[in-house]
Formats: C-alpha cells, sequence, structure tokens
C-alpha cells in the first residue's frame, strides 16, 4: 500500500519538529486527563520519598503522545532520560550496557518494549527488581559472572501490542496506563496551540476541522497542520479557515471521517470482494498487499473505535455504518 499522508509512526526527519512542539510539563498537557491525574500522583509521592518513580508502561495505538509522557516525566522529576526501542537492542550486552551508564534517579524509555526478546527481557527483571544485574565475562571455561549494582532508575515502557508483553515483563511495571483516542475538541485545542508555536494563524472553525479528520491522534493533526498551512500559504492568504481546511484536506484524499486511501481500500475489500466478511487477518493482509501486524496496529484500532469494522471469532466484518459511508447497500447473505 502506498505512504500514509496520516501515517501514524514518526519519521526520524520528523522527530525534531514534533518535540518542539511537545508539551514539557503535565500542566501543558492536553487531553489523557485519567493518565495525568495518576501520573500526577505518583510523580509527587516520589519526590516526597526522595526516591525514583515507580516503572511505567504506557499502551495504546501510536501517535497518542507515550513518547511525549516520558518527556514530561523527566522534566517533572528533573532527571535525565535516555531513549532507546525494543528492535534496537540485540542481544542481552546491549541492555546490559545501557542499564550500567545509568545514573541515580535517571529514566530509561524503551519504545516498542514488547519486541524485546526473552533474553533481553531476563536481563530486565533483575535490574527493574533488585537494580542489580549479573554479567557474563570471557569465554568458554574462563567465562565468569560479575555482579553488578545498578543506581535507581525508571523504566518507562511503551507499547502498541500490550498483549504481546510476556506476564512476568508486564508485573514488575508499578505503574501501567492506556491511552485512548483524542477527542475533536481536545485535538482543537492541540492544533491552536501547535499552531502558535509555529507561528500560523488558525481560525477556531479551521482548527477543529482538522481536529475532526485526525482520527483522534495528536501527531496526525501536527501533521496535517503542516500540511495545510503550506496550502494556505499558497492559495490564500494565509490563514486557516474551515474551507481552506476542508479544500487542502480533499485534495490530499482525507474525508470528513479522517479515512484515507488505505482505510478505504481496507474496508471496500471488505465490503465489494467479500460480502463484508468475515474476513481473516491474514487474507486481508494478502488482498491488499500489507503487513497483517501494519493492520492490526495502525490501520485497524481507529476503524474499530468508530464502528466501521468488528473482530469476530471468524475474522473482520464490516459493519453496517461503513456500507453507508460508501453508499453500498448491505448484501442479503451479510455476515453469514
Amino acid at each position: 500500500m502506498e505512504k500514509r499522508i496520516i501515517e501514524t509512526e514518526i519519521t526520524r526527519e520528523e522527530d525534531r519538529t514534533e518535540n518542539s512542539l511537545r508539551p514539557k510539563f503535565l500542566s501543558e498537557y492536553i487531553g489523557q486527563n485519567k493518565v495525568k491525574e495518576n501520573m500526577k500522583i505518583a510523580i509527587e509521592a516520589a519526590k516526597m520519598r526522595k526516591e525514583a518513580l515507580d516503572h511505567c508502561l504506557f499502551y495504546g495505538p501510536p501517535g497518542l503522545g507515550k513518547t511525549t509522557i516520558a518527556y514530561i516525566i523527566a522534566n517533572e522529576m528533573n532527571v535525565n532520560i535516555k531513549i532507546t526501542s525494543g528492535p534496537a537492542i540485540q542481544k542481552p550486552g546491549d541492555m546490559a550496557a545501557i542499564l550500567s551508564s545509568l545514573q541515580e534517579g535517571d529514566i530509561l524509555f524503551v519504545d516498542e518494549i514488547h519486541r524485546l526478546s526473552r533474553e533481553i527481557e531476563e536481563v530486565l527483571y533483575p535490574a527493574m527488581e533488585d537494580f542489580a544485574i549479573d554479567i557474563m565475562i570471557g569465554k568458554g571455561t574462563a567465562v565468569k559472572s560479575v555482579h553488578l549494582d545498578l543506581p535507581h532508575f525508571t523504566l518507562i515502557g511503551a507499547t502498541t501490542r500490550a498483549g504481546m508483553l510476556s506476564a512476568p515483563l508486564r508485573d514488575r511495571f508499578g505503574v501501567i496506563n492506556h491511552l485512548d483516542f483524542y477527542s475533536p475538541e481536545e485535538l482543537q485545542t492541540i492544533i491552536k496551540a501547535s499552531a502558535q508555536k509555529i507561528d500560523v494563524k488558525i481560525e477556531d472553525s479551521g482548527a477543529l476541522e482538522l481536529a475532526k479528520r485526525s482520527r483522534g491522534t495528536p501527531r496526525l493533526a501536527n501533521r496535517l497542520l503542516k500540511r495545510v498551512r503550506d496550502y494556505a500559504a499558497v492559495m490564500s492568504d494565509g490563514v486557516i479557515t474551515r474551507e481552506i481546511a476542508d479544500e487542502s484536506l480533499n485534495k490530499l484524499d482525507i474525508d470528513e471521517l479522517g479515512l484515507d486511501r488505505n482505510d478505504k481500500t481496507i474496508l471496500l475489500t471488505l465490503i465489494d470482494k467479500f460480502n463484508g466478511g468475515p474476513l481473516g487477518l491474514e487474507t486481508m493482509a494478502a488482498s491488499i498487499g500489507e503487513d497483517a501486524g501494519t493492520i492490526e496496529d495502525v490501520y485497524e484500532p481507529y476503524l474499530l473505535k468508530n464502528g466501521f469494522i468488528q473482530r469476530t471469532p471468524r475474522g473482520r466484518i464490516a459493519m453496517p455504518i461503513a456500507f453507508e459511508h460508501f453508499k453500498r447497500p448491505i448484501p442479503d447473505n451479510y455476515n453469514n
């Protein structure tokens, strides 16, 4: 499938720009109120005890602010943060090297933590519980185990697939929070704040139109803001109105519900080729030329949340709202 305008993964080139738009403290963070309340209490309690914060796990669809929260926690605790990801840690020695480089109170943020191998997880268990690791030095008959004490640190894990975490690893997190999609009103506030930071004029109606098409995701809202900013600069006086937002997003093939070409391909494949389903994930992936994991992690959460599809034991089915959206009649043998 084609590269998405509203892709939820962040590229290396975009990371610098996204950092400039990130809130720095909980008081600036918009949305996720339950998560904010939980973290405020946990942070204040850790400060009162003068201890490192409990290990934290954040899970939910991509683009909802898991990395942002990690940075905020570091700022609130006034400590350093080191960033890595599950795929970047190839062997236990890599994890041991990272852990041994931490200072007292530091935060280690591991994105895509569900992709750590079991061998690497086993290095983390004593590190998280006892703040110590045993490393093997030497080879063959000369190999020996060396015990290393670690400073008290906080591991923050982020994952889009909490179900893939092993139970022993998940149970070692003291604070576990789920991040959900944002409301259009919350995204409107985020868009207006971002527009101010990048010196873009936007009307309330323009910000709301962008918000409605941002799939409940701040990362996508900021990305679309930058695309619409360019359109407004070239095609009008630079002010993002509702009309300008509508015109530019339509040209990007993002409809009024935030569905792009790839979403439409998934839904129309279900509707037109398979009579609305049920359709297995692997068959779906083969039919549209996309990785099954990407469909499950990136595309489906929004389609599920908004009632376009449903997962059943027999596979994915298109819901009546999907037929209605594409003006397709529901077949007589639907879901039989």
